[in-house]
């Protein structure tokens, strides 16, 4: 009996170290937050739509891609890449640089769903890295000068639009 109560006291130390750094990086990542609650607000958005995307483009069987619910509407696979161009485009601005479409010619569901993701992955990068200070800077999206927080909201609501 008196070996187990020695272990305990060691063991509930060790436990409550584990607990504080816990406690800390929790309070860290809380912290970040509240110090930039725009751009957070912003990427969890975004992440949301990401997911909604890739993953109806990936349930979309091929032979669908070029379904159209009426005539006179694009297909399928003509929404995922205008959504992969739009996000590229509106992405590079917001980070200075230009991107040019990348789905021209593109209709099966290989193709698109590649360049799709390849456009998540870009603008990952720039949700990522933006903070609340970063999001008040001007960048010219389609010839208009806007916020990149307007830019980068503009693209989650296209996003969900064409979701």
């Amino acid at each position: 009996m008196a070996k187990s109560v020695w272990l305990w006291p060691r063991y509930g130390r060790r436990r409550g170290v584990r607990m504080r750094t816990f406690l800390l990086l929790f309070a860290a990542l809380a912290l970040q937050a509240q110090n930039n609650p725009l751009s957070t607000e912003l990427k969890e958005n975004y992440d949301r739509q990401k997911s909604a995307l890739l993953a109806e483009a990936d349930r979309m069987s091929d032979s669908d891609y070029p379904f159209k619910a009426t005539p006179d509407v694009g297909s399928f696979g003509s929404r995922v890449a205008h959504v992969a161009d739009a996000q590229m485009m509106i992405c590079s601005a917001a980070k200075g640089e230009t991107k040019k479409p990348e789905t021209a010619g593109k209709t099966s569901k290989a193709d698109l769903t590649v360049a799709l993701k390849a456009s998540f992955d870009y603008c990952d990068g720039v949700y990522n890295t933006m903070t609340d200070a970063t999001a008040a800077q001007t960048v010219k999206v389609f010839g208009r000068p806007e916020t990149k927080l307007s830019a980068l909201w503009g693209n989650v609501a296209h996003d969900s639009e064409m979701y």
